[in-house]
C-alpha cells in the first residue's frame, strides 16, 4: 500500500502564489509515484520553489552547468544502519517551468505536475541518461500524469 509523501513546501521565490501549487496539489500529484512504488518507504521530501539565481547555483554547484533549470532533484542517503524516511528535496524554478509552458503550449498547472513528478522519479533512482533508463522514466512519466487527467508531455518529442 502507497504511503502519502509527507511533504515539507517552501515558496522561496518571487511568483504569483496563487500560480505556485499547494501542499495538497502537490501531493495529489505525487501520489501516483508512490502508488507505483509501494515497497517504498521513504516518503518525506522537500520541495522548495526558488528563483532562477538560486536555480544556476545549485545547478552550477552540483551539476557543473552554468544555467537555470526546471528541477533539481537531490536524493538523500541515509548514514550505514540508519533508517529514515527520507526521499530527498526538489528544487523548482516557476520562470523556468513558466516560460517551458507556454513554449511548449502546456497549462502552467500540467507542466508544474510533470516536473515535480519527474523530479520525484529521480528521487527514487530513475535517470534518463541513457536511451534505454530514458525510455523506463518516460513511460512511467506518461503513465503517472495520465492517471492524473494530464496528456503525453513527450508527444511532441516524438
Amino acid at each position: 500500500m502507497a504511503v502519502l509523501p509527507e511533504i515539507d513546501v517552501q515558496y522561496a521565490v518571487n511568483f504569483d502564489q496563487q500560480l505556485l501549487p499547494s501542499q495538497e496539489v502537490l501531493e495529489r500529484w505525487l501520489m501516483p509515484a508512490f502508488e507505483a512504488h509501494p515497497d517504498e518507504t521513504r516518503n518525506e521530501m522537500t520541495v522548495r520553489f526558488v528563483e532562477e539565481s538560486e536555480s544556476r547555483e545549485l545547478n552550477h554547484t552540483y551539476r557543473g552547468k552554468d544555467a537555470s533549470t526546471n528541477v533539481l532533484s537531490f536524493p538523500f542517503e541515509a548514514p550505514p544502519g540508519m533508517d529514515i524516511p527520507l526521499l530527498g528535496d526538489l528544487v523548482i524554478s516557476p520562470h523556468v517551468v513558466a516560460r517551458e509552458a507556454e513554449a511548449q503550449g502546456k497549462t502552467l498547472a500540467d507542466h508544474f505536475a510533470h516536473m515535480t513528478l519527474h523530479g520525484c522519479l529521480h528521487l527514487m533512482g530513475y535517470d534518463h541518461i541513457e536511451e534505454d533508463e530514458a525510455e523506463e522514466m518516460e513511460a512511467l512519466e506518461r503513465r503517472l500524469l495520465a492517471s492524473l487527467g494530464i496528456d503525453d508531455p513527450y508527444k511532441d518529442e516524438r
